[in-house]
């Protein structure tokens, strides 16, 4: 019989394994929850960029919470910040509102955007 550790600390691979299958299946994923208002931020900025992300909506996907879960826990938030928006290109993280929009601004947005192959301009 498993103990209760144990059962936790699989149910966390299983919550990273599916997390890390779900970021590099395609070459820009978001992590959202609805509602929320940074999300809408990050994705209209993708989408103005004119990349079409790969958007998973926590709150409604089914094992949304322990994906939730796993996300807070690499992105090292405490547990009250939300995780969410979570930027993944290329398969890599990159991070919250704040990396993005950084990156954004310093003019790495769209190289890593192209490297990813999310733009062809």
């Amino acid at each position: 019989m498993k103990s209760d550790v144990s059962v936790a600390v699989e149910e966390e691979e299983e919550a990273y394994g599916r997390l890390r299958r779900m970021a590099e299946a395609n070459a820009v994923v978001v992590f959202s929850v609805s509602g929320c208002c940074m999300c809408h931020v990050v994705k209209r900025l993708l989408l103005g960029l004119g990349v079409g992300p790969v958007v998973y909506e926590l709150d409604v996907e089914p094992g949304g919470r322990s994906v939730q879960a796993a996300l807070r826990r690499l992105m090292g938030r405490i547990q009250a910040a939300p995780p969410v928006p979570a930027v993944f290109v290329g398969g890599r993280l990159v991070g919250g509102i704040e990396s993005v929009m950084s990156c954004h601004i310093n003019g790495s947005l769209v190289p890593l955007l192209k490297e990813a192959g999310a733009l062809w301009l």
